[in-house]
């Protein structure tokens, strides 16, 4: 989305900055008209009365005689050159049914302070003053435009209601109160000149509403987790029962047992030899005494 100054707001703005250093700039004012007249002073004060929307742009109370300041002479060369392209360029667009001659006349606007406040040359002046204004050239156009419009508006006003009936008492009185507007005039609109320098120049535009953040859903919360069940101590073994102390007798009798089982594999076989010579000798006999 294209950044765009919003008329309203940048008004608001612009009296806000401009009054907070009414007085400062009246003065200012005041000493630029007492010295305006006199040689080589004139250039420097010139210059630095171009410099004043940078100077009120950073919201510091501006020291009314910063303008006479020697470094603002420095550059004059500079910016006799710059006044003298830009005058040309915008002389030549109002011969070509003048809208082009407002274009430029606005696309420049801002050349003479970025001169000052960021130390450039004519030309990267000019350029610059160009970069920073597109997209927005109408807009500026029409704020300072309307801003003038209204305190012109209230001026004329108050002067022809006290001009009815060409009483000179209320003559005088318009006269002093057309005083009173135009001073309120010049802080105003150097103000809003300034509220338009810092937007641009910044990128930080004032009174334009963004569309909110759609509201995350809340994150539900987490269960807690169930409480783990302790383990169950292990079951003591239980101690082994001490062994009973053998006999004498039981000790004696694994030994003999050894000792036995070899003597009856032995008689074992001398019995089977005996049953078999028994046989042969008694089956002679039974015939015999069957016949």
């Amino acid at each position: 989305m294209d950044k765009k100054l919003q008329i309203c707001a940048t008004i608001k703005d612009g009296f806000s900055l401009g009054f907070s250093n009414f007085l400062s700039v009246i003065a200012i004012t005041l000493l630029y008209l007492l010295t305006i007249w006199i040689p080589y002073l004139n250039v420097g004060t010139t210059i630095a009365f171009c410099a004043l929307p940078a100077e009120i742009a950073k919201g510091k109370v501006v020291n009314p005689f910063y303008i006479f300041d020697g470094k603002y002479r420095r550059n004059m060369g500079e910016f006799f050159i710059l006044y003298a392209l830009m005058f040309s360029a915008i002389m030549v667009g109002f011969c070509f049914l003048l809208i082009p001659g407002y274009v430029i006349a606005v696309a420049w606007s801002f050349a003479f302070v970025l001169f000052v406040d960021k130390d450039l040359n004519a030309l990267a002046s000019l350029r610059e003053s160009n970069r920073i204004t597109y997209g927005n050239k109408w807009r500026i156009f029409w704020t300072l435009l309307l801003a003038g419009l209204a305190l012109g508006l209230v001026m004329g006003i108050v002067s022809g209601l006290l001009a009815i009936g060409q009483i000179r008492a209320l003559e005088i009185i318009a006269a002093i109160i057309d005083f009173v507007i135009i001073l309120f005039m010049v802080p105003a609109l150097i103000g809003i000149e300034a509220s338009i320098y810092r937007q641009l120049t910044t990128g930080k535009f004032i009174g334009k509403k963004e569309a909110p953040k759609a509201l995350e859903a809340p994150v539900a919360p987490q269960a807690p987790k169930a409480p783990v069940a302790p383990q169950a101590p292990k079951a003591q073994e239980a101690p082994k029962a001490p062994k009973a102390p053998k006999s004498s007798e039981e000790s004696k009798a694994p030994k003999a047992a050894p000792k036995a089982a070899p003597k009856a594999k032995k008689a074992a076989p001398k019995a089977e030899k005996a049953s078999k010579a028994d046989k042969p000798k008694a089956a002679p006999k039974a015939k015999k005494a069957k016949e």
